[in-house]
């Protein structure tokens, strides 16, 4: 069996929303990814915490074979993140960001994840990132997110970690800020000429773009009627979208394809609530069904149409 590593965020949030709010919610990149991602496959997590984080708090992780080998605790408060979002449930306002002990997050992979073959590098400093990929041996599919905050502010070490991974996943407006392109197909093949084949392209409730070669694919976002809380969608985006690769262990055009379907689903269960509250407690024919559901969705009888 193939293995998933993922490198990125354990924190504590305070999250406002139109409906409701929740202090000291368990969130970070690398807590939404390994939930996702665990339904198909064993995730190696590595990120940091401080002694004040309750690890009974992720205990379900361990159930759902996720190794905690990586999980270090550090003297210090945990990373902590607030937020409020607007009645678009899109935009939103931080509130605060006290880093704690991920401030000097410098991520050593454990001998037994250096063999990692799907790897995901969450949003973290592009030198981190870099330095995890110098780690890895036997890595067959390296992807990563990063942010504005990365592209404005360090771009060099950005453009330096993009020569070394298979896949980027940023959303639209991002593309636009590191290719300098408004048009955003300009813009991903001129950030693919930079290193990675694949870009995904995150455009929230519009959907998804994976563009790959001179390939395009769009897949819509799953119709979520009762939309509560957008934290860490994009991470669970991807959890599902990894985790689907490394189980399959197949990075073809028709696999990626499936993967950001797969993506498309997690993401959609884990805004459903605060937290992973939601992710958590799914079993394998909800996300079946769901799966079929979205599929449903830009599936055409090709004899009824008139080209």
């Amino acid at each position: 069996m193939s293995s998933l590593l993922v490198v990125g965020s354990m924190a504590y949030d305070d999250i406002e929303t139109p409906f409701d709010k929740r202090k000291d919610a368990l969130g970070g990149s690398a807590t939404y990814f390994s939930t996702a991602a665990s339904y198909f496959t064993p995730v190696n997590l590595v990120a940091v915490v401080g002694d004040d984080f309750n690890r009974s708090l992720i205990d379900y992780l361990v159930e759902k074979k996720v190794d905690l080998k990586g999980l270090t605790n550090e003297t210090g408060q945990t990373f902590r993140w607030g937020g409020k979002y607007l009645d678009n449930m899109i935009d939103r306002e931080t509130l605060y960001t006290h880093l704690g002990v991920f401030e000097s997050f410098d991520p050593i992979l454990p001998p037994s994840y250096q063999n990692s073959e799907y790897i995901f590098l969450a949003n973290i400093q592009p030198n981190l990132q870099y330095n995890v990929i110098q780690q890895v041996k036997n890595a067959k599919f390296v992807a990563m997110d990063t942010m504005n905050f990365w592209i404005t502010g360090d771009l060099d070490n950005l453009r330096t970690t993009l020569k070394k991974v298979d896949c980027l996943i940023i959303n639209d407006s991002e593309v636009r800020l590191l290719s300098g392109e408004h048009n955003i197909f300009k813009g991903a093949q001129k950030i693919r000429e930079w290193g990675p084949e694949t870009l995904i392209i995150k455009k929230g409730e519009h959907g998804s773009i994976l563009v790959s070669g001179d390939k395009y694919f769009m897949c819509p976002a799953f119709p979520v009627e009762n939309l509560f809380d957008p934290t860490g969608a994009g991470d669970s985006f991807a959890g599902g979208f990894m985790g689907y690769l490394t189980a399959t262990d197949l990075t073809t055009p028709e696999s990626l394809r499936r993967a950001m379907i797969v993506g498309t689903v997690m993401a959609s269960f884990c805004v459903e609530s605060f937290s992973t509250d939601k992710l958590k407690t799914l079993n394998e024919q909800e996300i079946k069904a769901r799966i079929r559901e979205l599929v449903s969705l830009f599936e055409l009888e090709r004899d009824n149409i008139w080209i």
